[in-house]
């Protein structure tokens, strides 16, 4: 079984490779996730707003289109050149910053300086539950009181959980991606100290992916 540091560095590797093979690979249009967030933060009055794993961008660019300021975090060099010219071909680059940032490590970012923080389907890659817990811990930092987290993640129930190569800690790589998927009791622990506002299971894509989008707010 890899270590865990050896695997963090294959899926950085393989990401890279992925996206540089297949520009835009996710298609323009925005998540349902992205579209639902957008709406939760526009209610909340939020303003600037934190992308994690944004990839090549097409949830950051619709948010950026919802007239919000918007930094979009990734560790692929190769997703976030192609979020950045399709940001200046849009007009957007005023609206959209870029940070390269593996969330492995501490968000570099000032306490209490955003107002929402959204992250389709990145709390479940190759993340221990040690790591998954210290990044929303940084979350919860870097938001202002009140402030919303919106994300989804694949969860047990999937049809990949238990197939392909065993990583531990409910991490199992199939087809060269290595997904942590969720139990509801690690869900549980990530909400602790906030207001659980929402748990909605939903499908998306081919399988399909079985997943979770939550919504939790700091308290004020």
């Amino acid at each position: 079984m890899d270590r865990p540091a050896d695997l963090a560095a294959q899926q950085r590797q393989h990401w890279e490779q992925t996206y540089s093979a297949n520009p835009g690979m996710y298609g323009p249009e925005p998540s349902e996730a992205a579209r639902h967030a957008a709406a939760v933060f526009r209610k909340a009055g939020a303003r600037e707003v934190l992308e994690l794993g944004a990839g090549h961008g097409r949830d950051a660019l619709f948010l950026a289109r919802a007239g919000f300021q918007v930094v979009a975090t990734d560790f692929s060099d190769a997703g976030l050149a192609q979020l950045r010219a399709d940001a200046a071909t849009a007009g957007l680059s005023d609206r959209v910053r870029t940070e390269r940032h593996d969330v492995r490590e501490p968000l570099p970012f000032a306490d209490a300086s955003v107002d929402g923080v959204f992250a389709h389907m990145l709390l479940c890659m190759a993340l221990s539950s040690e790591e998954i817990q210290a990044l929303v811990r940084e979350i919860a930092r870097v938001l202002r009181p009140g402030g919303t987290f919106v994300y989804t993640v694949r969860h047990v129930g999937d049809a990949h959980f238990g197939a392909g190569a065993d990583r531990g800690d409910d991490i199992w790589e199939h087809g060269g991606f290595a997904v942590h998927f969720f139990s509801r009791a690690l869900m549980d622990r990530l909400a602790e100290g906030w207001e659980l506002r929402e748990v909605h299971a939903f499908e998306e894509g081919e399988l399909p992916r079985r997943l979770w989008r939550v919504t939790q707010q700091l308290p004020r």
